[in-house]
């Protein structure tokens, strides 16, 4: 495949400013179980690849199953390109690559008989069902995929890349009237199915959060300083603020060119935030992304002023800045964009003892439901809360959003924990119709002064 590979590029390279090819094997196995009925269990496999071809600034893209007739769409991808293309094309340079990545794993979810997958994630959600008559209902979900990409360019890069990525979720779910709520559980790794296994213990902590749950009043809405655990940082930072560092949202839009201007204040000077590919074994490690360019450790902010974004090697062209390796896709189907990899706040030195003790009155928000971003601003579900009452941790409350506009909140920040934590959900990042690309987050506990609080 990889001489295959170079055999195109190079009969191509005469025909378009630039052309690339990316050939991907995939196999996957997935886990569902709703209530006490085993949902799903399928394996499936795919294999197929795509051409991407650049002339005169525009893309040609075509994606196929046959890779016998890869030249025939290397012609229609060229043809696009040709028929689109009126302007000049700019893309950031990197030095070619040839490399085989081949995976290190802890333990390979290969190895595991499908049984014995089935097996474990029945027990969790036995466990679940059996926990307490209030506990009504389950969600558990696991699954894992391995990838084998190949991937060449007409500059001379060619690369073959093992990918490893494994996830899952057990969710508990109280409903009583019109009320429902529930607390989950999540795993992920890209090297160790060891991820998956012994968490009974937690998840017996989920359930009998889901009760508590259901019984805590709501919370009084309005302006709190809030306390925002690891879990609940690291989403934060990446819904909030990592998506407005991509480069291509940047480039597109000239409000937000204004707003995240190099070298502009966003916070204090113990505010550091980065996104990274290098940390082994987190869903968001690559070594290279979908353009064959080399991940490494992008600081966003450092020292509380913008130094950074993330970049394709087109949108760091145009912009006349690095690439930072966070092209990426989904898989073959699609063409590579800017994406994020692990996106995180970075630790700083404060106890969180140290962050309630001054709080008369604030809210502890733990872990996240899920929320909105449009733009500069956002609202986040918090996935249960605490009230904050004289220096102490108090009483559970449910129904804690949080909302505001980022800029203003980072600028709030008044202290950063030294528990910093990583988190990989079964989730992953979605953005132009791909979804959902593996990620993770990572960040410690955080103090915000003048939050805004929805409640009661």
């Amino acid at each position: 495949m990889r001489d295959r590979i170079r055999d195109i590029t190079s009969k191509f390279k005469a025909k378009c400013d630039y052309i690339e090819v990316r050939i991907e094997e995939m196999a996957e196995t997935a886990i569902r179980f709703s209530g006490k009925e085993l949902e799903t269990v399928s394996t499936k496999a795919e294999f197929g690849g795509c051409v991407r071809c650049l002339v005169n600034g525009s893309w040609g893209f075509c994606s196929f199953n046959d890779v016998e007739r890869i030249e025939e769409f290397a012609e229609m991808a060229v043809a696009q390109a040709r028929l689109l293309g009126q302007g000049k094309t700019i893309l950031a340079e990197v030095s070619p690559v040839e490399d085989d990545v081949n995976l290190l794993l802890k333990k390979d979810p290969r190895g595991v008989l499908l049984d014995e997958k089935v097996s474990l994630m029945k027990g969790y959600n036995d466990l679940i069902n059996g926990y307490s008559k209030e506990v009504t209902s389950s969600i558990v979900i696991y699954f894992d995929r391995y990838h084998t990409i190949w991937f060449g360019n007409s500059e001379g890069t060619n690369i073959v890349q093992e990918k490893m990525d494994i996830a899952g979720v057990c969710s508990a779910i109280c409903a009583e009237g019109d009320k429902t709520r529930s607390q989950r559980i999540a795993f992920g790794s890209s090297d160790d199915y060891s991820c998956a296994e012994g968490i009974e213990e937690k998840v017996k902590e989920a359930c009998q959060n889901t009760i508590l749950q259901l019984r805590a009043p709501k919370v009084k809405g309005g302006r709190y300083t809030v306390i925002a655990d690891p879990a609940l940082t690291g989403v934060f930072i990446h819904e909030a603020f990592g998506h407005l560092s991509e480069g291509d949202n940047v480039y597109e839009n000239k409000k937000l060119q204004e707003l995240m201007t190099i070298g502009a204040e966003y916070g204090s000077e113990k505010l550091n935030v980065y996104d990274t590919g290098l940390q082994m074994g987190r869903r968001g490690y690559l070594k290279y992304d979908d353009e064959g360019v080399p991940t490494e450790k992008t600081y966003l902010i450092k020292e509380g002023r913008l130094v950074g974004r993330l970049h394709s090697r087109e949108t760091a062209g145009a912009m006349g800045e690095k690439p930072t390796g966070n092209a990426r896709a989904m898989n073959y189907h699609f063409a590579p964009i800017c994406r994020m990899r692990n996106t995180c706040i970075e630790q700083g030195d404060v106890t969180l003892d140290e962050m309630i003790k001054d709080i008369d009155l604030g809210v502890y928000a733990i872990d996240t439901t899920g929320g909105e971003t449009q733009h500069e601003l956002f609202t986040f579900g918090a996935g249960r809360g605490y009230m904050i009452r004289n220096g102490k941790i108090a009483e559970m409350v449910r129904d804690v959003t949080l909302s505001g506009n980022v800029f203003a909140t980072l600028k709030n920040i008044d202290a950063i924990g030294n528990d910093q934590a990583l988190f990989d959900g079964p989730g992953g990042c979605g953005k132009g119709g791909q979804w959902p690309l593996p990620v993770s987050h990572e960040g410690p506990h955080i103090r915000i002064r003048d939050v805004i609080i929805g409640g009661e």
